[in-house]
């Protein structure tokens, strides 16, 4: 975007003419804003800043009744601090114009009038504008998310932000002065956090994910009365279901109720993933299986969630959160699971304000210096670990059991080995979370002796196992005792299938107890919890519904 060169100047007749000889000369590297108050250049100075455009030059004229060119130089530098600065004076105004250039740092003060702007404007400006330049730093030009680093409410605009792949700046009102400046222009508290700043000036303060998301322009209404496949959860397994299902020619939905990638998608590095020797991150396969799918003409509602699952005589009905309905041929579940909450002293309590579930890179940056504790004894508490050594001081993994062999890949536990600042802490467990407004301390405990011991901890993050997410389905499929849903072979018990089966073939593999609603990925009893696994499934569970759809 081009920078401004700003003019402000009581007189019309003036304004203008200062205006043309600007545009004459600069208007292909620099955008022109013109006003005719202090007052009134204020206000559009203050949009500017909301948009993060960027001021080169104020271009001012002393004498103004309202506020003079000093005053309003004086208040505009606080929010362009590195613009240039020209007094428009007029010969009784020279002593002024001098004093304003040590009180009010004041570049250079130009005597009216200018003319012929060739000689007497226009080196003048190029001078200092090409000084400008020298040191100028792009601004970012994204989402801008303004709150405090302990808040539970901004983490969660952040992770929303993160797992989306949305770019965003953070900016801490604790410590970043730009933030305390944005705030003001938003006209927004410090108890109004957080506020979340568009490119286009506009601003939500204390927003929810879905008020974000809306903004954002995501698609949350479905376009289509009758859908041939409707897939519910953007994890490995669905994103490959839908790219299958878009390329044969299917008409296919795709829901997320948070962000595309599912688990997968927060693993900081993926190194046992075929066909990528040096390892991808979870957002870098969620994003490019995302690009595949839109080329294939998959339509994708995000963020939105599946409530309820109903048939209708050949329809399979899914309730979306906001009380909109789908109509599919066929539908595939593809939920995946939640990491199990954490159920001590605390915990709750301080959730989102040190407590993090998940690897929580959004919070990586802010642990620089800083000792992390992880939870967890599996791959993805691993990664997390490896991922924040590169910030933290010390990464501490807090595992429950003897060992890491039964429960991470060997490559793993070898680069955890080779990390100098990870520690590995076994049979030890959190027995309490300590901290009033944010996590101050963690106590230990020995998973056998059951001695304890308190350490000073800020940050936390928790990842051990998850829980099929399915509890939304009711009755309206068949599940084992830990909510995981049954499907092909496994509905099979003592050679009969469920009562409830009404064909006379039996199910197809990853066909569940209700025919034309298949289920695959994580949520599937029996599944192999790796991302190879659950893009397989999800391909394969698409050829069998293409089987169902031609015998319907």
């Amino acid at each position: 975007m081009k920078p401004f060169l700003v003019t402000v100047d009581d007189d019309p007749e003036v304004s203008r003419a200062v205006e043309r000889d600007l545009r004459r000369r600069f208007a292909e590297q620099y955008r022109i804003l013109r006003a005719e108050s202090g007052p009134e250049a204020l206000v559009s100075l203050e949009q500017l800043k909301l948009r993060n455009d960027t001021v080169a030059l104020f271009l001012v004229d002393q004498r103004m009744p309202q506020m003079t060119g000093v005053e309003f130089l004086a208040q505009a530098i606080t929010l362009f601090p590195d613009a240039k600065r020209i007094l428009l004076t007029a010969y009784a105004d020279t002593d002024a114009a001098i004093r304003a250039i040590n009180d009010a740092q004041v570049d250079y003060y130009l005597m009216k009038p200018w003319h012929p702007p060739e000689e007497r404007l226009y080196p003048i400006i190029d001078d200092l504008l090409e000084d400008w330049r020298a040191s100028f730093k792009a601004p970012f030009q994204g989402i801008r998310v303004l709150g405090h680093r302990w808040s539970p409410q901004t983490h969660q605009i952040k992770e929303f932000l993160a797992k989306n792949q949305l770019p965003y700046q953070w900016l801490d009102v604790e410590k970043d002065a730009e933030a305390e400046q944005l705030l003001q222009s938003t006209h927004a508290g410090n108890d109004q956090l957080p506020v979340v700043v568009f490119p286009d000036g506009s601003s939500l303060i204390q927003p929810t994910t879905l008020q974000v998301a809306e903004k954002v322009g995501f698609r949350m209404k479905a376009e289509q009365p009758l859908y041939d496949l409707i897939v519910i959860g953007a994890g490995p397994a669905g994103l490959a279901a839908a790219v299958y299902g878009g390329s044969e020619g299917l008409k296919t939905v795709l829901i997320e109720r948070e962000a595309p990638g599912g688990q997968a998608g927060m693993s900081s590095r993926i190194e046992n993933y075929l066909g990528f020797p040096a390892g991808l991150s979870g957002q870098d396969l969620a994003r490019r299986a995302l690009t595949q799918a839109q080329r294939f003409g998959v339509e994708i509602l995000n963020p939105q969630q599946a409530v309820s699952l109903r048939v209708a005589g050949p329809a399979r009905i899914v309730t979306l959160a906001d009380g909109s309905e789908l109509s599919g041929k066929t539908v595939l579940i593809t939920t995946g699971v939640s990491y199990r909450t954490l159920d001590v002293p605390g915990m709750a309590e301080l959730t989102g304000a040190g407590v993090y579930y998940g690897a929580g890179m959004t919070e990586a940056l802010a642990s620089k210096g800083e000792d992390v504790f992880i939870i967890g004894g599996a791959n993805s508490a691993g990664q997390a670990a490896v991922y924040f050594a590169s910030h933290a001081r010390q990464v501490t993994m807090l595992v429950r059991g003897d060992s890491l062999t039964a429960t991470m890949s060997h490559y793993l536990i070898e680069r955890l080995k080779q990390t100098p600042n990870i520690l590995v802490e076994t049979s030890v467990e959190v027995a309490e979370a300590c901290g009033t407004s944010r996590l101050e301390s963690l106590v230990l405990q020995h998973a056998k002796t059951r001695d304890r011991r308190r350490v000073q901890a800020q940050s936390l993050f928790i990842l051990i196992g998850a829980s099929p997410h399915t509890d939304w389905l009711g009755d309206s499929v068949l599940r084992d005792e830990y909510g995981f849903i049954l499907s092909g072979p496994d509905l099979v018990r003592d050679g009969c299938l469920p009562s409830s089966w009404p064909l006379q073939r039996p199910p197809y593999l990853f066909e569940t107890s209700v025919p034309g609603i298949f289920v695959a990925g994580d949520a599937r009893h029996g599944s192999i919890k790796r991302v190879a696994s659950g893009v397989g499934e999800g391909t394969i569970a698409e050829k069998m519904i293409e089987r169902y759809l031609d015998g319907v």
